[in-house]
């Protein structure tokens, strides 16, 4: 899955408990400051894949295989912002951007050493 796409599931997740589990696609496009058309595209894609439904009132649900994704994406962004504060010293936001960054890319084994040493120092 493109960076992109794991951005839409992440944002998916973070709106659904945000909002009692009501998502639009206008939603989405406020939170992330993209365009409805580039959104509307984007949930056409996440749907032919499997990641998402649609349900009564166009509301956006997420699919058990889109569940599993989002919750693996914003997990690794949450422990890397944690990190990130812990080990820098830098505002949460600061950290939270770069974590953003970095949560696309990095390998599971790197993520899963963080995780420990997280644990371990917290």
């Amino acid at each position: 899955m493109y960076e992109s796409g794991e951005d839409y599931l992440e944002a998916i997740l973070i709106l659904k408990n945000k909002n009692d589990g009501d998502v639009l696609s206008v939603d989405i496009a406020n939170h992330l400051g993209f365009s409805k058309p580039s959104v509307s595209r984007a949930m056409g894609i996440l749907e032919r894949e499997g990641y998402i439904e649609f349900g009564i009132h166009n509301r956006i649900e997420l699919t058990k295989k889109g569940l599993e994704k989002a919750s693996d994406i914003y997990g690794r962004h949450q422990l890397l912002t944690k990190f990130l504060v812990m080990i820098t010293g830098v505002p949460e936001d600061q950290a939270e951007e770069n974590a953003c960054r970095v949560e696309h890319d990095i390998d599971a084994d790197v993520v899963e050493g963080i995780r420990k040493w997280v644990e371990k120092n917290s």
